[in-house]
C-alpha cells in the first residue's frame, strides 16, 4: 500500500504543477481573473494532499488499514474538490455546465478533512501506547 500511496501522491505533485502551469499560462487570456484565481486553487489545495501523500507512504506512526482509508479520502476528495474547481474555473470554455456539479466541492472538501482527522486519530492513539 504505501508504494501506491508514494506513487499516486507522486502523480498528484507532477499534475499539479503541468495544471498550474497552464492555468497560468494558457488560461491566462481565455477566462477572467477570478476564475484564474478559483483554478489556482484547485492547483494549491491538489498539491497540498499531494505531499500529504508523501508523508502517509512514509509514516510507520499509521496502521495499514488507516492508510488505505486516508488514500481513498484523498484520492476521491481531489478529485472532487479540486476537480469540480478546475471545471467551476473553466466553465465557459465548454459545452458542460459545471455549475449542475458544483455541489461535489464541498463533499470533495470534506473527504479532505476525514483524510486529515484520521492521521490525527492515529497520531493520538499511537501517542497515548505505552512504549517500552
Amino acid at each position: 500500500m504505501n508504494k501506491t500511496i508514494l506513487v499516486t501522491g507522486a502523480i498528484l505533485g507532477v499534475l499539479s504543477i503541468i495544471l498550474g502551469a497552464f492555468g497560468a499560462h494558457a488560461l491566462k487570456e481565455l477566462i477572467p481573473e477570478t476564475a484564474q484565481q478559483t483554478f489556482e486553487t484547485g492547483v494549491r489545495y491538489q498539491m497540498y494532499h499531494a505531499l500529504f501523500l508523501l508523508f502517509i507512504g512514509h509514516s510507520p506512526l499509521i496502521k495499514e488499514k488507516t492508510k488505505r482509508i486516508i488514500f481513498f479520502l484523498v484520492v476521491i476528495g481531489v478529485l472532487f474538490f479540486s476537480g469540480s474547481i478546475y471545471g467551476l474555473a473553466t466553465n465557459s470554455l465548454s459545452g458542460f455546465n459545471f455549475k449542475s456539479i458544483g455541489f461535489i466541492t464541498p463533499i470533495g472538501g470534506l473527504l479532505l478533512i476525514m483524510a486529515w482527522c484520521f492521521m490525527l486519530g492515529s497520531f493520538l492513539n499511537f501517542s497515548s501506547k505505552k512504549v517500552d
